[in-house]
C-alpha cells in the first residue's frame, strides 16, 4: 500500500473547544458523516469551532503577509491534533448580505451567464454583457441607478403643520425643540419660528425643506443651515438601516416610502437593455421568471456560438430546480431569503465545482425544507460524496440521519452536561446504542385525538401577497394552529404578510438578534438588571458598578475581556485581556459577592444553574422562561453572536411570554431541535395555548403537525404552483382523506407510530 492512501480519516485528538470534553474521534474521509446530539451538546463547537476553523486558519496561513492583512484573525481552536484536513468549505445558513443590489442571479451567477448570452444573441444589439448589467452605469437605469426602486420622504411624517416651530413643529427624532439641530433652523433667519408651518409662504416652505447647505449664525456660533429633508437624508437615510437605534429606524420606516422606479418600472435596467430582445423576451423578462420556467425557456435555446455557456447555465438553473429553489426567479434580491433558502442557494455553486478531495460542511441541511424536498436534498449530498468529497453534516432530521455512512452522536446533555461522544459508528450500531438519538430515530409523536374547541377565529381574505392566489381562509383562535406546505408554497406570505401585523400579535422569527459582541442573554433579556440591584444590595454599593458596559468594566479591554490587537501587516489576534483574565470587570468589583459568588462567576453560569442560584424574584421568573423554551445549557455572559438561529428565536419567545400576548406566530421553532427537545417543544406550545393564548406555528416537522389541533396547508406546489389552501382541517382528517403533498407524509409518519 502507498502511504498516501493511509490518510483516509481525519483524526481529532483532544478537542476542547466550549463544551468539549477533552474529545477525540476519527471521521472517514470522503464519505458522509452526520453529527448528532441535542441542542448545545457540542457538535456545532466540534464540526464548525474545531474542525472547519482550523482548515480556515491553515489556508489563510498559505497567503503572503500582505494577503492575510486584509482577512480576519482566526485563533487556534482548542485542541491537541488535528491530523489530515482537507480543505473546508462551509455551506452556513447565515442569511446573505442586506445588499440591496445582490440578487439570486448575481449570487449564483446566473445572471452573469444571462448577460452574456443576451449580449450574443439578442436583437438589436445593445453591446456587451456589461450593457445588461444593473451593477455597472452602461447597464443600470439612470433614474434609480440599478436598484429598481426610488425612495420618496412623507413630509408629514417629519412636521406637524398646525404647530410652529417654537410649539414642536419638526416630529423628527434628535430636532426636538431647544435641541442644537433645532436651534439651527429656528434662529436660521429664513422663516420666524413663532409662525405655523401652514402659513409659510411659498419661499419659506422651499428654504425650510430642500435648502442646500448655507452657512448661517445661530446665536453666537457660526454653522451650517439645511432644509429638513436634506438633512433627514444626510443624517439618516444615507446610514445602513441596520445600524440604526431602534427608534430611529422606526422612524425612517415610517418617514421613507419605496416605490417602484416609474423610469424602469423595478427592472433596475436602462432602455437600451431593455429593448434587446430573445425569441421576443428580454433580459428583465427572463430574470422575473419563475427559475423553473427559466430553465425551460434555456433549454430551448439553440445558439452554436455560445454552446458551451448555454450548457452551462442549463445545468445551474436545472440543480436550482433540483434543491427545491424552482420557485424562485432571478430577480429575487438574496437578502429575502430564508436561512436555510440562502444555504440551498450557497450549494448550488459548489455543486458544478470541479473540485474534490475537499471536506463540505453543512448546518442542518434540511431547514425550512418539507419532507417530500428532504429525499432530494440527501440526494445532493450524496452527490458532493461521490464526488470524491469528505461531507460533515450537523442534523437532527432521522430521514438525514439514515442515509449517513458514519455518525458521530454528542452529549449526553447540553451545556456542561455535554461535550462527549456518546457513540461514533454505522447508523445500524446507533439504533441499538441505547443514545438519547438512537432512542429516538424511531419515535414518532402521536396524531391528537380531541382537537380543542376554537373560540372564535381571525379571517384572512383575498391574500394575494406574492404568489398567493386571493386566499381566504380562517385561522381558529385558543388552538394550535400549524400552518404546513412545501417551501415557496406561500405560508410565510400568508403569515407574516395578514396575520403578523395584527393588534396582539407577537412574532418570534430566528431573524439575528441587534446587538454587539458586548450583548450576551442577560443583557438581552433584561436578567442584568435584578442581578445588578441584587449585587447592589448585598454589598451596598451602586448598581452600576456591576455592568461592563459601564462603570465596573476592566479600564484595559473596555468590559469585553478580550483585546483586538491590529498587527500592521498580519492578520490582527483577539486575545484574553490580561489584567482581567477575561472576567471582564475590575478586581475591586469582584470583591464584591452574592452568597459566594461574584459577578463574573455569576455570568458564567447556565440558566438552569442560575434558576437555582436566583430562587425567587424577577431573575427567577426571566430564567424559567429561557429554561421552559429549552435553553438551560446557555451561559448568561455567552455573546448573543455566537447563538444559532434556533436559539435566537428561542430566547425572542422567552422574552415575548412576558407580555402577555394574545396571539403568538412561530416560524419552523423546531429548527435545531434535537427529537428528544421536539416533545419539550410541544409542551411548551401547549402551556401557552392551555394559558389562553392563540399559537400559529409555520413548520415542517412531523411531530408538529400531528400535535396540531388545526391544520392550514398551502400548495399543491411552490412558486407559481402553490398560492392555494389545498386543506384545513385536523391532523385525523389530513390523514384520513387528504390527498396533499403533506397529507401523504404525515400518512406514513403517522403509520410508523
Amino acid at each position: 500500500m502507498h502511504s498516501a492512501d493511509s490518510h483516509s480519516v481525519i483524526q481529532v485528538r483532544g478537542a476542547r473547544e466550549n463544551n468539549l470534553a477533552d474529545v477525540s474521534v476519527d471521521l472517514p474521509k470522503r464519505r458522509l458523516t452526520v453529527f448528532t446530539g441535542v441542542s448545545g451538546s457540542g457538535k456545532s463547537s466540534l464540526v464548525f469551532g474545531t474542525i472547519a476553523a482550523e482548515s480556515k486558519r491553515l489556508i489563510n496561513e498559505t497567503y503572503s503577509a500582505f494577503l492575510q492583512s486584509f482577512m480576519p484573525s482566526l485563533g487556534r481552536p482548542d485542541v491537541d491534533e488535528l491530523r489530515n484536513l482537507s480543505a473546508a468549505i462551509v455551506v452556513d445558513q447565515e442569511r446573505m448580505g442586506a445588499n440591496s443590489r445582490s440578487t439570486v442571479g448575481t449570487a449564483t451567477d446566473a445572471y452573469a451567464m444571462l448577460r452574456i448570452v443576451f449580449s450574443r444573441l439578442g436583437t438589436p444589439y445593445v453591446g456587451p454583457a456589461g450593457a445588461f448589467s444593473f451593477n455597472l452605469p452602461e447597464g443600470m437605469c439612470p433614474e434609480c441607478e440599478g436598484v429598481g426602486e426610488v425612495s420618496k420622504i412623507d413630509v408629514d411624517q417629519l412636521v406637524d403643520r398646525e404647530l410652529s416651530l417654537n410649539e414642536g413643529a419638526i416630529t423628527v427624532p434628535n430636532f426636538a425643540v431647544d435641541s442644537w439641530y433645532w436651534q439651527v433652523m429656528a434662529n436660521s433667519g429664513f422663516y420666524s419660528p413663532d409662525k405655523k408651518l401652514k402659513d409659510f409662504t411659498e419661499q419659506e416652505w422651499e428654504d425650510f425643506l430642500h435648502k442646500g447647505p448655507t452657512k448661517v449664525k445661530a446665536g453666537t456660533h457660526n454653522t451650517t443651515y439645511e432644509g429638513l429633508v436634506t438633512k433627514v437624508q444626510r443624517i439618516f437615510l444615507s446610514k445602513d438601516r441596520e445600524s440604526m437605534q431602534a427608534h430611529i429606524r422606526a422612524f425612517v420606516d415610517r418617514a421613507v416610502v419605496f416605490a417602484g422606479c416609474p423610469s424602469c418600472g423595478g427592472t433596475r435596467l436602462n432602455q437600451a437593455a431593455l429593448s434587446s430582445t430573445i425569441n421576443g423576451v428580454n433580459i428583465a423578462r427572463c430574470s422575473a421568471m419563475q427559475i423553473s420556467d427559466l430553465s425551460r425557456f434555456v433549454a430551448d435555446l439553440d445558439a452554436p456560438q455560445v454552446a458551451p455557456l448555454l450548457g452551462n447555465l442549463r445545468d445551474l438553473l436545472e440543480s436550482l430546480v433540483e434543491i427545491g429553489l424552482g420557485y424562485l426567479s432571478l430577480d429575487r434580491p438574496s437578502s429575502t431569503l430564508s436561512g436555510g433558502e440562502a444555504q440551498r442557494v450557497k450549494m448550488v455553486r459548489h455543486l458544478g465545482s470541479s473540485l474534490t478531495d475537499v471536506t463540505y460542511v453543512f448546518d442542518e441541511p434540511t431547514a425550512g425544507l418539507h419532507p417530500h424536498d428532504i429525499q432530494r436534498m440527501n440526494g445532493l449530498l450524496e452527490r458532493l460524496r461521490d464526488k470524491g468529497n469528505t461531507v460533515l453534516v450537523v442534523e437532527h432530521k432521522p430521514e438525514v440521519i439514515a442515509i449517513a455512512d458514519h455518525v458521530v452522536d454528542l452529549g449526553p446533555g447540553a451545556g456542561t452536561e455535554g461535550g462527549h461522544v456518546c457513540y461514533s459508528g454505522d447508523v445500524a450500531g446507533l439504533r441499538a446504542s441505547g443514545t438519547l438519538t438512537g432512542r429516538h430515530l424511531e419515535h414518532r409523536a402521536r396524531l391528537r385525538e380531541t382537537p380543542r374547541t376554537p373560540r372564535g377565529k381571525m379571517s384572512i381574505e383575498g391574500a394575494d401577497l406574492h404568489n398567493l392566489r386571493g386566499v381566504d381562509v380562517d385561522v381558529p383562535l385558543g388552538v394550535l394552529t400549524v400552518v404546513t406546505g412545501v417551501a415557496g408554497s406561500g405560508k410565510s406570505s400568508l403569515i407574516h404578510g395578514y396575520v403578523a401585523g395584527r393588534e396582539g400579535v407577537v412574532v418570534a422569527d430566528q431573524s439575528p438578534i441587534r446587538g454587539s459582541r458586548r450583548s450576551n442573554p442577560a443583557t438581552y433579556t433584561g436578567l442584568l438588571n435584578p442581578i445588578r440591584t441584587a449585587f447592589a444590595k448585598a454589598n451596598g454599593v451602586k448598581p452600576a458598578l456591576f455592568s461592563a458596559n459601564s462603570e465596573g468594566a476592566c479600564t484595559h479591554c473596555g468590559g469585553l475581556g478580550v483585546i483586538y490587537t491590529d498587527l500592521a501587516m498580519m492578520a490582527g489576534v483577539a486575545s484574553v485581556c490580561e489584567k482581567c483574565e477575561g472576567r471582564r470587570f475590575t478586581p475591586e468589583v469582584l470583591a464584591y459577592t452574592l452568597r459566594g459568588k461574584n459577578i463574573s462567576e455569576v455570568l458564567d453560569l447556565s440558566v438552569a444553574q442560575a434558576y437555582e442560584f436566583f430562587p425567587s424574584g424577577q431573575a427567577h421568573a426571566i430564567l424559567g422562561r429561557l429554561r421552559d423554551v429549552g435553553l438551560g445549557y446557555l451561559r448568561l455572559g455567552q455573546p448573543l453572536n455566537t447563538l444559532s438561529g434556533g436559539e435566537r428565536q428561542r430566547i425572542k419567545l422567552a422574552i415575548h411570554m412576558a407580555e402577555k400576548a394574545a396571539t403568538y406566530v412561530l416560524d419552523e421553532p423546531t429548527t435545531g431541535l434535537h427529537m428528544a427537545d421536539v416533545d419539550h417543544l410541544l409542551a411548551l406550545l401547549d402551556q401557552l395555548v392551555d394559558g389562553g393564548n392563540t399559537v400559529i406555528v409555520i413548520e415542517h416537522h412531523q411531530a408538529v403537525m400531528a400535535h396540531a389541533d388545526w391544520i392550514i396547508d398551502l400548495g399543491p406546489g411552490a412558486g407559481h404552483d402553490g398560492g392555494e389552501v389545498v386543506f384545513t382541517g385536523t391532523p385525523a382528517e389530513l390523514v384520513a382523506r387528504g390527498d396533499t403533498l403533506t397529507a401523504r407524509h404525515l400518512r406514513e409518519y403517522a403509520a410508523g407510530s
